[in-house]
């Protein structure tokens, strides 16, 4: 093989390497930031670019994919004094490749820090016990600054979760105490309400027995008194029914007399004599009867032999 033909090999090499270095592929959901001679060019997107060998230069390959940044526990302040310790997580996307680049040195630990200087202007404005209860409001309020804060920086802050609040170990100690306090004092309630409930149950029980029973025997008394005002309602019908057959005897025999005939005045007469008779009622042993009265019985006897 000659000179010639090497170099011609050579300089073949040289050219297809140089086509090949003008290529970039660029993956899915990345960024290439370029710089043109140590100057800010372009930002290359997904898919085949082109650049020109040795002049242009990619200085950052950048994911656009959301990112999470899992920051160590950092020690804050309440406004009541009570050091703790908070760590969060918080989940970023990059929207400008070249705010990233040049906005901020290291980006990941300037976010860092921003969080961690964040976090404690809202932790100190808050006590303890709004701190343990309100994660949802710090969670809130620290996505809102950071996310103003990065916009420089080409981040977009999605959220951010507070992961763990570690109180000191004699707060924990004396917040268990309470807690089971707490625990104590719902269940000795939880046994008073369950006992007065008890008693209301059974004072309804014994109200309505003895409802019952007043019931009962006021149903026996008006049983016992319609059974006795029956018991008078048909005594006073078999009496009014006796005096009615004794008023229709007693016409029937005035009828009789009056047939055979007798004068009213008569009649009278006789009805006196009988109950002159009854009036002795056999108490007296001898009775003298007027000479009237015996001519009107024998009258009435004449009568009876008569029918």
């Amino acid at each position: 093989m000659t000179t010639a033909q090497i170099i011609a090999i050579v300089a073949a090499v040289v050219v297809l390497f140089l086509i090949l270095s003008c290529i970039k592929i660029v993956p899915q959901e990345h960024a290439f930031v370029i710089e043109r001679l140590g100057k800010y060019h372009s930002v290359k997107y997904a898919g085949i670019n082109f650049i020109i060998p040795v002049v242009d230069n990619v200085v950052r390959r950048v994911s656009l994919k959301e990112q999470l940044a899992d920051f160590p526990p950092q020690p804050v302040i309440t406004k009541d004094n009570v050091t703790m310790q908070i760590d969060t997580v918080v989940f970023f996307r990059i929207y400008d490749a070249k705010l990233f680049t040049y906005g901020v040195e290291n980006p990941r630990i300037a976010l860092e820090s921003l969080t961690a200087t964040t976090l404690r202007n809202i932790i100190g404005e808050l006590e303890l016990d709004e701190t343990l209860t309100s994660r949802e409001i710090i969670n809130t309020k620290m996505q809102t600054v950071l996310d103003v804060a990065t916009d420089p920086w080409g981040i977009k802050v999605n959220r951010v979760e507070v992961k763990n609040i570690m109180p000191p170990a004699a707060i924990r100690e004396a917040m268990e105490k309470q807690m089971k306090a707490e625990r104590e004092r719902r269940e000795q309630i939880l046994i008073a309400e369950g006992e007065k409930k008890s008693a209301i149950l059974k004072a309804e029980g014994e109200k309505e027995s003895a409802v019952l029973r007043a019931e009962a025997q006021k149903i026996e008394l008006v049983k016992e008194a319609e059974g006795h005002a029956e018991s008078i309602r048909l005594h006073k019908v078999a009496e009014a029914d006796g005096i009615r057959e004794m008023q229709q005897a007693e016409a029937d025999a005035i009828r009789k007399l009056l047939d055979a005939g007798l004068t009213t005045e008569q009649i009278v007469t006789l009805k006196s004599y009988e109950a002159f008779t009854k009036a002795a009622d056999g108490q007296a042993t001898k009775i003298i009867v007027p000479s009237e009265i015996q001519n009107l019985a024998g009258l009435v006897s004449a009568a009876k032999n008569l029918d």
